[in-house]
C-alpha cells in the first residue's frame, strides 16, 4: 500500500467518525470537535490528493478544510436581526 493510500484511509475514517457522531446525535455540527474532526480529516485527504496529483480533490478538500477551519473560529454570520 502506498503512503498516499494510507494517508487518505486514515483522513476519510476521521471524516467518517465525524460524521457518524453526528448523525447519531453523540457531536454537535456546531461544536470544535466536530470541526477540528473535518478540518484534520479533510486536510490529511486534501494532502494525499495531492500526491497523486488529484486536483479535483484537492480543491474539494481543500474547501472541506477551509470551511472547517472557518467554523472553529465561530465567524460570524449575518442575520436579519431587525424587527418587521
Amino acid at each position: 500500500m502506498k503512503t498516499s493510500d494510507i494517508l487518505a484511509s486514515v483522513g476519510v475514517i476521521i471524516l467518517l467518525i465525524a460524521f457518524l457522531l453526528n448523525l447519531y446525535k453523540k457531536l454537535p455540527a456546531d461544536s470544535k470537535v466536530y470541526g477540528l474532526l473535518n478540518f484534520i480529516g479533510a486536510g490529511i485527504c486534501c494532502f494525499s490528493s495531492y500526491l497523486i496529483h488529484f486536483y479535483p480533490f484537492v480543491v474539494l478538500e481543500g474547501v472541506w478544510g477551509f470551511v472547517a477551519l472557518l467554523s472553529l473560529f465561530n465567524v460570524p454570520r449575518g442575520t436579519s436581526g431587525g424587527k418587521k
